[in-house]
């Protein structure tokens, strides 16, 4: 056999090495999936674990996953000290590995989890940056001064933009809360309040602001006109629309926040879902709730930590009230 024919043979068993690790990294996933991770959490994992193999292919280790030692998963990490100057991101990859290989270890591929070995970063906690309160409220009067247009699809728009601000700053929802929400979420009887729905634990439900009824009610009323029209029936709180038409019920998380791009640009401020979110959390705590109820609303574990909020909330002041007052002068 010459020399090239063994190469070949070489890069062919690598190759199947490689798919080998694959597998069982899509097997990982797929019990990941089974166990009700997000996608975003799987894309998260994949992306993660793809770190890992392109470091065996670059380094040229061996790629048999079953081999790989403890002294070789150290060099991985000092790998990951010079590639990635974040701490999170490589605390991230580190976590990653060492949840796939506890997946070995109850695979029997490996007796004991050789990432223990990595020591991992710090975990940086970011400082709050919530939105101010002059953004939001100039953001409420732009949207409750859009929704008076004669265009039926930009009226509606701004409409829905304000439930997504209300269900944001006066409930602290996700955008991965928004995209699942259907009218059925909603509740507005009595107390007012939204479901939460997770597969991590029981369905949980926040109170929404005391002007929530009112703009819902008008909110449904137009959607449901322009639904008709359109000769769709869907159940989704939100929808996708171009300037024209709805085209879809529900909206994802992206397109969630490519309406904070839009607004941003058009007003020119600095305001995110995340930022109007943690505005949510100042406002809960300068309303005096408790800290388990404000961790029960954000659907946290009780050692959640709010005390970054906590060292900050006299630097802010937030409130509802202009939201109901904005909206009399609009309706008047």
């Amino acid at each position: 056999m010459n020399n090239v024919s063994i190469e070949l043979e070489n890069q062919s068993l690598e190759t199947n090495k490689i798919n080998y690790n694959k597998i069982l990294q899509q097997e990982f996933l797929s019990e990941l999936e089974l166990k009700g991770r997000s996608k975003n959490t799987l894309k998260n994992y994949r992306t993660d674990l793809e770190c890992f193999n392109q470091y065996l292919l670059k380094k040229q280790k061996s790629t048999n996953i079953a081999q790989f030692t403890e002294s070789e998963m150290v060099e991985y990490g000092k790998y990951l000290q010079v590639k990635y100057t974040s701490d999170n991101s490589r605390r991230r990859r580190v976590q990653a590995l060492r949840i796939f290989f506890d997946f070995l270890v109850e695979k029997k591929i490996f007796s004991t989890n050789p990432v223990l070995k990595i020591p991992i970063s710090p975990k940086f906690v970011d400082i709050p940056r919530p939105a101010t309160l002059v953004e939001i409220k100039t953001l409420w009067s732009y949207l409750l001064e859009e929704s008076k247009s004669t265009n039926k699809i930009i009226s509606l728009s701004a409409k829905r933009n304000q439930i997504i601000i209300l269900l944001i700053y006066g409930s602290a929802l996700k955008v991965s809360d928004l995209e699942k929400l259907t009218i059925d979420h909603i509740f507005i009887e009595n107390n007012p309040r939204v479901l939460i729905t997770t597969t991590k634990r029981d369905p949980y439900s926040i109170p929404l602001p005391p002007i929530f009824p009112i703009i819902y009610k008008d909110y449904l009323t137009s959607l449901e006109e322009l639904k008709s029209i359109a000769n769709l029936e869907f159940n989704k709180l939100l929808y996708n629309a171009n300037p024209y038409r709805i085209l879809s019920g529900g909206l994802s998380s992206r397109g969630i926040e490519t309406i904070f791009v839009e607004l941003r640009k058009k007003l020119l401020l600095n305001i995110t879902a995340k930022s109007l979110r943690q505005a949510c959390f100042f406002k809960w705590i300068q309303q005096k709730h408790s800290d388990s109820l404000i961790k029960e609303w954000l659907g946290v574990a009780p050692s959640y930590g709010l005390r970054p909020y906590k060292i900050n909330q006299f630097k802010f002041s937030y409130h509802d009230n202009f939201i109901e007052e904005l909206f009399k002068k609009h309706i008047n």
